[in-house]
């Protein structure tokens, strides 16, 4: 029999319960630290629980809705899957969120890019929020348990959003990684009911021999738009070429029949001593199998394009 001194044990929705911290911990490690209020309360915590848990920090708020658990800062996955969570059921990474997701393009910027067919229209800090009037079930997927469009739908909707070497860069990396399904591409497009950024996908797929151009950094980028802009595209990105007692070099930029290589050198890598001697060591063995060789340095890929291509020519 209790005394008259007692406290009566905490229960309910509020009190320790450790299945459930255990669930809630487990939710947010699937979903790369953050959950959202419906699955609190899903897991029975109370609005008065939740509260509590955020005024002493063991929930962050991240956006309305959804916050991250515990004190440790997010992971970019952890940002882009609290914006997809932010946008609604049914919400997914895209443009070129969807492109970071899977490592085809860079990520430029804070800014997440989310696909939304019901909440098309609201603005959230640091989320740039597109319709999805036309997103299909087939069009999305999980990269990394997060809500992501298609890899078909991705390339459509950066084709509609970015310029012409974006598009190619995404195939060239999807290439790479076996990922290009082009009854799937095939599929997007039948669908895309008039969408500008067809028309570009259309004509890249027609004309650009995907993993043609894996250019590794930005220095070849820049040296690559300079043979463009010159009507002088190279054979080959990145391409090796046998030795023929074994090994052998990768060649920056190859142009075949005319037995080039051009080899544009970063600031930092091609510095060093040790570099510079084992840069001509390649230099003279690739000469020595018939092919010039020519190397441009940094600041003339960046501030001297007429030069580089006027040689180049």
């Amino acid at each position: 029999m209790e005394g008259c001194g007692s406290k009566r044990p905490d229960i309910g929705r509020n009190a320790p319960d450790p299945p459930r911290e255990h669930a809630i911990a487990a939710l947010a490690r699937r979903q790369h630290g953050v959950v959202t209020l419906a699955h609190l309360v899903d897991l029975g915590l109370s609005p008065s629980a939740i509260r509590s848990r955020a005024k002493s920090g063991r929930l962050q708020r991240v956006h309305g809705g959804v916050f991250a658990v515990g004190p440790v800062p997010l992971t970019r996955r952890g940002e882009l899957m609290a914006a997809v969570l932010a946008c609604g059921r049914d919400a997914a990474a895209g443009y070129r969120s969807a492109c970071e997701l899977r490592e085809l393009l860079a990520r430029r910027g804070s800014i997440i890019d989310v696909i939304s067919p019901t909440r098309s229209g609201r603005r959230r800090d640091g989320i740039r929020v597109h319709s999805g009037a036309t997103l299909a079930p087939e069009d999305v997927t999980l990269v990394d348990n997060i809500p992501c469009t298609s890899l078909a739908r991705t390339l459509l909707d950066i084709a509609e959003d970015g310029p012409r070497r974006d598009v190619e860069r995404a195939i060239d990396r999807a290439e790479q990684q076996q990922l290009l399904d082009m009854a799937a591409i095939d599929d997007v497009l039948a669908r895309a009911n008039g969408r500008c950024g067809a028309k570009l996908l259309r004509a890249v797929l027609a004309e650009h021999s995907a993993g043609s151009t894996l250019a590794r950094n930005e220095l070849e980028e820049a040296f690559l738009a300079i043979c463009r802009a010159a009507e002088l595209p190279p054979d080959a990105v990145n391409a090796w070429i046998p030795f023929p007692d074994g090994g052998g070099a990768e060649a920056d930029f190859l142009y075949r029949e005319q037995h080039l290589i051009v080899e544009v050198d970063g600031r930092s890598v091609h510095a060093t001593k040790r570099a510079f001697q084992s840069d001509r060591r390649r230099d003279q063995r690739l000469m020595l199998l018939g092919w010039r060789v020519v190397r441009f340095t940094w600041q003339q890929v960046t501030f001297e394009p007429a030069h580089v291509a006027a040689t180049l020519r």
